[in-house]
Parts: structure tokens; sequence; C-alpha cells
């Protein structure tokens, strides 16, 4: 038996260790696969084909569209590798875009990749990569994951602008042992010099920007198709309760929004609350944005709960900062998050991410929805 660990720690020459790439036709996965083949492993490459995409869809900046998929057949080409197709639009429409549609129509602000990922690419995909008796599963997510007293822990990315992390919070135990992140420690610049040195045709390729099933970010339209009943008009009130406007559908609205309210006071008016009971929007002033304290629902940890008796950070959006937080875990599913300071425009839909400083860079601990 080879006692020496290989690149992506595993006690296993190259030449012997399988391992599936999951393939979105971008320049990180491309590139990721293009790593292993150069290093000796058995690579087998996998592309999803995630929702029937429209010419309109196609020529936008999304992933998993069919252009992404011939990109990834023509990369693996080129690398020599074995490559699948699975096609997973039901899976997909159920465990992402109904769900998408769902939340938006309880007034929440849903976030698509986290599902796709937790339903589809961490959970279908995974179980494809079992039954392929691979040694693992790699993707080119920017997040590190990084052995510390024999446990495999998450780790933002050292490249903070690309980091992934906040969309693998729900990632499981089992499923963080299985997976690696080699690009984690990489800057995106690096990423796509070695993707030119290997002469890969998506060396150049664009980021994806947009959710995958949502051409040039007009979700409402995607919401209006699938539930044409969806654009109901309703009241828009003041903190007051008095009505002062009136709104052409909740999903129109996020928590924070200032533009395109259409109501106008002697101070701007913000949304502050979503009531999609009473199909109502509350607005009022910007210091009344500001909030401390957020009950989170179906939690993921990958820490025991003794790791939150001292003060952490979260985030509470993709793009957000990290925040000092104290967590109260009241039971397996729910917490409740108590902020230092307070914080404008936090969404039910949203995840709520929990991370821990140490001498290995900021740990994710978990995270959970927000509720309210």
């Amino acid at each position: 038996m080879n006692n020496e660990l290989n690149s992506i720690g595993l006690r296993k020459k190259a030449s012997e260790t399988t391992v599936v790439v999951a393939m979105s036709g971008g320049v990180d996965s491309s590139t990721v696969a293009g790593l292993m083949k150069k290093e000796g492993y058995k690579v087998i490459g996998i592309t999803l084909k995630l929702y029937d995409d429209s010419k309109e869809v196609a020529k936008s900046k999304q992933c998993c569209s069919g252009q992404d998929i011939m990109d990834a057949k023509r990369v693996a080409q080129k690398l020599d590798i074995e490559h699948k197709i699975l096609y997973y639009q039901n899976n997909f429409k159920q465990g992402v875009i109904d769900n998408f549609v769902d939340s938006y129509l309880k007034g929440e602000t849903p976030i698509p990749c986290v599902q796709c990922n937790q339903t589809v690419k961490f959970k279908d995909l995974f179980d494809v990569a079992k039954d392929l008796k691979a040694d693992a599963m790699v993707t080119g997510h920017y997040v590190r994951s990084l052995f510390s007293n024999n446990k495999i822990s998450m780790y933002r990315a050292l490249d903070e602008n690309r980091d992934q992390s906040y969309f693998l919070f729900n990632t499981t135990k089992e499923q963080l042992d299985y997976l690696r992140f080699p690009l984690g420690g990489m800057l995106k610049d690096e990423t796509r010099k070695i993707a030119k040195n290997l002469e890969l045709n998506v060396a150049d390729k664009p980021d994806s920007q947009d959710i995958c099933f949502v051409p040039n970010g007009d979700y409402a339209s995607v919401i209006q198709k699938l539930r044409p009943n969806s654009l109901k008009k309703g009241n828009i009130k003041n903190l007051d309760g008095k009505v002062i406007g009136v709104h052409d559908g909740i999903i129109n609205f996020t928590i924070g929004q200032r533009k395109g309210i259409k109501v106008s006071d002697k101070a701007a008016l913000y949304v502050l609350q979503i009531n999609s009971s009473k199909n109502e929007i509350i607005v009022g002033p910007k210091e009344k944005l500001g909030k401390k304290l957020i009950n989170l629902e179906n939690l993921n940890l990958l820490v025991e709960e003794k790791n939150f008796d001292k003060e952490i950070f979260v985030k509470v959006r993709s793009t957000g900062k990290l925040l000092n937080a104290k967590i109260n875990i009241q039971n397996s599913k729910k917490a409740l998050v108590d902020l230092k300071v307070p914080e404008d425009g936090i969404s039910p839909g949203q995840a709520c991410v929990f991370y821990e400083k140490d001498k290995l860079g900021f740990r994710v601990l978990g995270g959970g929805w927000i509720k309210s």
C-alpha cells in the first residue's frame, strides 16, 4: 500500500486514483479537469444538462446552457478524458426552479445556486460518482478543503473576491470528505493562465453571471411564465399602516429595495417588509432597515455546537461582508443570530453562513436559511 498522500490527500498513486470532475463548460471546471489529467489521475468528466434552454438563454452569460455542454465536450476531447452528459432537467425543475418560484411568491429572496449544489450537484452527481467507484469528486469552486486534526474542514478561498463558500454552506460532512476543490488556493488569473498553457478553448471565456434559467436577469418573467397568476396588484403601506400606493406584484420587490417603488415621500422610501399572506409591501425610511436579530431554520452544522460559545462571524448575503455575531443554537434545525451591529436589507430566503477565524483562515462552521 502506498503511504504517501497524493495531491488530493489520498494514500494512492495518482495513476490508480479515479476522480469525477463536474464540468460545467466554463474555464474553472475545465482547468480542474486539465490539472487532474496532467497529474496522472484517471479522470471522468461529467456535464449536467439542467434545463431546456432557448437561443436567448444560450447567448447570455450563464452556466449549463447548450453552448456550455459543447464547450465541456471539446475540452474533454482535447484532454483525452472520458466524458458523460447527464440529463437532469426534471430533478433541476423540482429541486431548484420550483423552489425558486415558490420562495419569491412567499415574499422571500431565494438563492438557487445553493439549492442547485444541495439537490443536484452534490447529491445526484455525488451518487453517480460513487456508482462509478470514483475515489473523489472534484469541482472548480473557489473554496478550500483543508485537513486539520485528521478532519477535513471548509475554508474561504484565498481569492476573497472569488470565494464561493457562502454557496456551499449546506454541504454535508460526508460530502466534504469526498469533495476536492483544487482552485481554492489560486487567484482567477492563475486559473486562466493554466487554461492557456493547457491550450483549452475556454481559457478566455467570460464567467457566468446570471442565474442559469433566468435570461438577462429577468426573474419576474420566468415566474410569470411558470405561475401565470403570480402578478397580483396589492397595497403599498407605510409603517403606520396607511395605504400610500399600489404595486403590480410582490415578486417585483426585495427587502432593502429603493428604486422602482413608484411612491414618493419627503425622505427616500425603502422596502422594509413583504407580507405575502396579505399581498402587501411595507415601506419606510432607511434607518428602519437595520436589524440585529435573525431567526434561522433548516440549519446545517459542520462542527459541534460547543464551537458557537464564542463570538463568531456571519455572512447574510453572498456579496456581503463578515459581521460579528453571537449564535444561539436552539435545536438541531433552528438558531437565533444576534448581530453586534445592525445590518440593512436582511431578507428571508437568503442564507446566513457561520465562520470562525483560525490560523488557516476563515473556516465555515455551517449556516441556515433566514426565516425572519
